[in-house]
């Protein structure tokens, strides 16, 4: 269930305020254990981390930006500039691991033996649990909101605690066995990670700026509704998008036609009531129909997309 409005609001910025205080808190760390270890996996850690940083900045000026009101310019909202942001938050993602494929390349041509990895591997474990506290927090706040800034934020402390447990794991056996190679080779798979999380940000929110259908069961929960609505006799041409967190349906009721525009008019209110006890803030646009009235719908030209 998504929150309303109100409480949305407050959890969203207080989950990007989190995530910009927990980079910075991460980057001072990191840089300390990466001029101490000469570790080129923790390097990589560092990069994402600045990566972070800025890009938990641009998810805090997205979400303040995607609370405004609705204007004369912008009637919809604003709520679109969450997958913006999240595609700025991609390219940074991206830059990040192709930097760190850069300096592997120049540890493996230019060789350089690690120092006091014990020191990297408590900063490293601190990293983890910190970045874990926070993904727990962004979960919880994305579940109830729908933030598409918020996920994307969230996804690149995902891939932290993946860097951060596979640097640790890199420096024990380096400090141990002095396997320097090892630390390039991990160095590589966290950049290969970041790539890929670059890529499925990104297609998310492509998919999202191009309106594409809400999930199936959401749909269904939506027939679902209507077709147990009173003096509701059919349906058809139902669309769906995410403006971003919020929900839009564009619905056709079909209803006796002899109906007086008043009756037919509290039908469709009660229907859109109905849906917004499910999806709250959700914006409904309902036309009416006379049953059995034959027209050129979308359902017809969309026939491919029924089951």
């Amino acid at each position: 269930m998504l929150w309303d409005k109100q409480k949305s609001d407050f959890y969203k910025k207080a989950a990007v305020t989190a995530s910009i205080l927990t980079a910075t808190f991460l980057f001072i760390m990191k840089t300390v254990a990466a001029l101490m270890t000469g570790s080129i996996a923790v390097l990589s850690s560092l990069v994402d981390s600045l990566a972070d940083i800025v890009s938990s900045m641009v998810s805090y000026i997205a979400v303040k930006f995607s609370l405004k009101p609705p204007s004369c310019a912008y009637r919809y909202g604003y709520f679109k500039a969450e997958a913006l942001s999240a595609l700025v938050q991609a390219a940074f993602i991206a830059g990040s691991g192709l930097f760190v494929v850069y300096n592997g390349v120049d540890r493996i041509l230019n060789p350089m033996p690690l120092k006091q990895t014990g020191i990297g591997v408590v900063v490293m474990v601190l990293s983890l649990i910190f970045s874990l506290a926070l993904i727990l927090f962004q979960n919880f706040v994305t579940k109830h909101t729908d933030s598409m800034a918020v996920k994307a934020d969230s996804a690149h402390y995902v891939v932290d605690i993946l860097t951060n447990s596979a640097t640790i794991i890199s420096l024990l056996i380096v400090g141990r066995f002095h396997i320097e190679w090892l630390d390039v080779v991990t160095a590589f798979g966290i950049a290969a990670y970041l790539l890929y999380y670059a890529f499925s940000i990104t297609s998310e929110a492509v998919s999202y700026l191009m309106d594409k259908e809400l999930p199936e069961e959401v749909k269904q929960n939506v027939a679902q509704i209507i077709q147990k609505s009173e003096q509701i006799k059919g349906f058809h041409d139902l669309r769906t998008r995410d403006l971003g967190g919020v929900y839009y349906f564009e619905i056709h009721l079909e209803m006796d036609g002899s109906l007086p525009l008043t009756k037919a008019h509290e039908i469709g209110d009660a229907v859109e009531n109905k849906i917004k006890e499910h999806y709250p803030n959700a914006q409904v646009l309902i036309h009416q129909d006379p049953y059995g009235l034959k027209e050129k719908r979308l359902d017809d030209m969309l026939n491919d997309c029924r089951s």
